[in-house]
């Protein structure tokens, strides 16, 4: 991290050690690609392994509203990036890192399905897990947990022969 700060001084909002010794980073949203692509092009942070958000709804410290962590892994030096980016209610989308991080496509996907949180410039931005009618995002804290979504129509789908012990030719 005393490297991306050293090359990105005016990205970094804060800096912390989390309870296991892990160290963080807090981005600034608009300068999320360049230090992703710093991470992967000069530090050899090539494995992206996820991204997911965080509701801050009912914290004490709520604003801005929403984070968005990043966790990031260098094969060659056994070590571990997370970054943490704020997102406001007001305005919550952030760029899209999938021009850096191909991996990243179905997590922002994810994360736009279930908290709302829009990726600029993602190539193909649609639910992944809910279809395309549901209203709402679930894990946001204010979602309402009895309230009913609305009834559609069953898609038609091809029927499928297809199981174990069997050809598929019917």
């Amino acid at each position: 991290m005393d490297r991306v700060t050293a090359q990105f001084p005016e990205a970094v909002a804060e800096r912390y050690l989390d309870r296991t010794g892990g160290a963080w980073a807090v981005i600034h949203a608009e300068h999320l690609p360049k230090v992703a692509a710093f991470l992967k092009n000069e530090l050899d942070f090539k494995l992206f392994t996820s991204i997911d958000a965080v509701d801050r709804l009912h914290l004490a410290e709520n604003d801005p509203r929403f984070e968005v962590v990043y966790f990031i892994y260098s094969l060659s030096r056994h070590e571990h990036v997370r970054l943490k980016v704020r997102v406001s209610e007001a305005k919550p989308e952030l760029p899209s890192i999938v021009p850096v991080f191909r991996g990243a496509d179905w997590w922002e996907r994810f994360v736009w399905d279930f908290y709302g949180i829009r990726f600029t410039g993602h190539p193909d931005l649609r639910r992944v897990l809910l279809y395309e009618e549901f209203q709402g995002h679930p894990l946001r804290k204010d979602y309402a947990l009895r309230d009913r979504q609305p009834l559609i129509p069953e898609r038609p789908i091809k029927d499928i022969f297809r199981g174990p012990g069997t050809s598929g030719v019917s």
